[in-house]
């Protein structure tokens, strides 16, 4: 480790309640707590109990009343209704407390939730702050999103309000919200009171009397209110993520920690400093835009990116240098996907030269895994660090990564580093025994887990001890596979469930993706594990090309079986891929592993909530069926 990295690391394990105390130490609270760490009840814990915070006070009031309320805070870019704007942080305060006011005015109190339904807005990051700043517990969910994901959703949370947009809008197409509100609220038995609606000129909605309010009529209606203080272990949100049972999950977020975490993750882990700019090139409907679009970068006093965009299409494969030359950006985060279409359209970056990128200073990556030659791509192209790091939506901020604020370490390409300070990282066999140095194993994290990580799911404690804490007593299951190497460096290689046993041969298929991924002609891949009646499962990739490449299918697939052969070796028993024009993702850029292997095995699958373009699958479907699957044995 590097100097900072070692001293930080050795400060957090000798005393953790010491190096939390002190990095809490950094926030307004109004009330200081009376513990650091309550594990009365564990695996139930409570970060700074007896503590009193308020996060949108931190986030917003508390800038301007340290004299920067004239900087920048929320910088909205929107290529595809071309508009930008900008509120500074007094701005923004004053728009988030007056239509807290509104809130107020339809009777949320503290606890009430409030689902959010809206697209990459300021009104959306305004909607989630005036939550925070009346202690309501807002819940977001992805602007267009099925009716009945958002039913589902709406029926757990039970929101006193919905807050929505007319429409969202993509390259070349209007998604009007409404209409699928409207089938939601029918699907659902909870009511909400009121639904308010930020009318977007793309296309208007008709409003519901006695229930629906303008939202611009509310807020000017509205007085603003002041920050309400709230304990450190009240919710701040609910975010639901995808469940094993098809049952979303809903992941709590609470207050204190989740603020000291954040704040101390941005400075540290990002190497962001207040007042630089800050681009996290993701959605508020994720987790990734609740940590680093919205409460992260305004808790330490940067200006953020709000980005209603792609990075290829809006107008080009340009479009993320744009945005990084034309606000200043000094760190940008985003998902490997994206780099990957970039590439793609523009393997050369021929559109870089058309930018000033000399006030670039880093790219961070995370979502799924950054394959070496993409890695390779992008720090040949743009000369930064471009740093992988390893997080979920559980966690709400990174586990491991190569801290750019306590000094980089030397980068290994296709590992995410090492450890964060506040997670005690572990690879375990099926048995619960630790794995050897270079054993592919489950990767758990041991318990209490730190700050700013989920300590329950909504209204469901048997579920959060059932999905992530049973397996493994005294750690939290990640469901990540991977192993350690000799450095303690962790390599993440996929899914506990992507994990394949071909002939009783436990084998990753994040090792062959990243094979196929090296051969010069392949922009992206997959490789699922599919049912084979003689060694209980084969691997099978799916390959797209880079643009303007044209190959042989026969001829490439044996270069590509010849490559795994050659560098995994024949045990993978790696024979059969097809070329795909595009991969089934979410719209974060997940790749839809488990519904293509379910497709492969002829197992029943529904069409998931989250993929962004349905045809994606279709396309898959027909490659896979090309290959010879379902097989005959598999649908038996």
């Amino acid at each position: 480790m590097s100097g900072g990295s070692r001293e930080t690391w050795e400060r957090w394990r000798a005393d953790p309640e010491a190096f939390w105390a002190e990095a809490a130490g950094d926030l307004p609270w109004h009330r200081r707590w009376d513990r650091v760490l309550d594990a009365d009840r564990a695996p139930f814990v409570r970060w700074f109990p007896g503590g009193e915070l308020n996060t949108c006070h931190a986030a917003l009031d508390a800038h301007v009343e340290a004299g920067r309320g004239d900087q920048l805070a929320l910088v909205h870019d929107s290529p595809v209704t071309d508009t930008r704007s900008a509120l500074r942080f007094a701005e923004l305060r004053d728009a988030t407390a007056r239509f807290a006011g509104a809130l107020r005015d339809l009777g949320v109190g503290v606890g009430d939730r409030v689902l959010i339904y809206m697209p990459m807005v300021p009104e959306a990051v305004i909607a989630m702050l005036a939550c925070a700043r009346i202690g309501a517990i807002h819940s977001v969910v992805f602007g267009g999103f099925a009716a009945r994901e958002l039913a589902t959703r709406i029926e757990d949370a039970r929101p006193v309000v919905v807050l929505a947009a007319s429409c969202g809008i993509e390259p070349g197409r209007v998604v009007p919200y409404a209409p699928l509100l409207e089938e939601a609220l029918a699907q659902a038995k909870w009511r909400p009171r009121h639904c308010v609606m930020l009318q977007r000129p793309a296309c208007e909605a008709p409003l519901v009397a006695g229930r629906d309010l303008d939202w611009r009529d509310a807020a000017a209606r509205s007085r603003p209110v002041e920050p309400v203080p709230v304990a450190s272990d009240h919710p701040l949100y609910v975010l639901y993520t995808s469940g094993t049972t098809g049952t979303p999950k809903g992941v709590v977020r609470d207050t204190g920690g989740h603020a000291v975490a954040l704040k101390w993750s941005l400075r540290h882990v990002y190497g962001m400093q207040p007042g630089e700019v800050f681009w996290a090139a993701s959605d508020i409907g994720w987790v990734v835009g609740h940590s680093y679009i919205v409460y992260a970068p305004l808790l330490l006093g940067c200006t953020t990116i709000l980005y209603e965009g792609k990075p290829v299409g809006t107008p080009d494969a340009g479009a993320f240098w744009r945005v990084i030359a034309e606000h200043g950006v000094k760190t940008l985060f985003t998902a490997p996907t994206a780099f990957r279409a970039i590439k793609r359209e523009d393997p050369e970056a021929t559109h870089l030269a058309r930018h000033d990128l000399s006030g670039f200073g880093a790219l961070f990556l995370a979502g799924e895994r950054a394959d070496p030659d993409t890695v390779e791509w992008a720090e040949s192209r743009l000369g930064v660090p471009v740093i992988d790091h390893w997080w979920q939506t559980e966690t709400g901020w990174p586990i491991a990564a190569n801290c750019l604020g306590l000094g980089a370490l030397p980068v290994k390409r296709g590992s995410p580093t090492r450890p964060v300070p506040g997670y005690d990282v572990r690879v375990l066999r099926e048995d619960g025994s630790e794995a050897d140095v270079g054993e592919t194993g489950s990767l758990v994290v041991r318990l209490p887990l730190p700050p700013g990580c989920l300590p329950t799911l909504w209204n469901d404690d048997e579920g959060f001890v059932r999905s992530y804490l049973s397996r493994f007593p005294g750690f939290y299951e990640t469901a990540d596979a991977g192993h350690v190497d000799e450095d303690g460096y962790l390599w993440i290689m996929s899914r506990t469930d992507d994990i394949i046993n071909v002939a009783g041969h436990r084998l990753s298929t994040g090792g062959m993706e990243e094979v196929l991924a090296s051969h010069p002609d392949v922009a992206e891949c997959a490789v699922i594990g599919a049912a084979d009646a003689l060694k209980g499962q084969v691997p099978v990739g799916l390959v797209v090309l880079k643009a303007g490449v044209e190959r042989d299918a026969a001829e490439l697939v044996g270069e590509l079986v010849a490559r795994v052969r050659d560098r995994i070796g024949p045990v993978a028993s790696f024979k059969r891929a097809a070329v795909v024009t595009q991969l089934p993702k979410t719209r974060s850029g997940k790749i839809l592993r488990g519904t293509m292997r379910r497709i492969a095995d002829g197992a029943p699958w529904t069409l998931p909530a989250t993929v962004d373009d349905p045809h994606s699958l279709e396309v898959v479907g027909d490659a896979l069926r090309g290959l010879g699957y379902p097989a005959e044995e598999a649908r038996a």
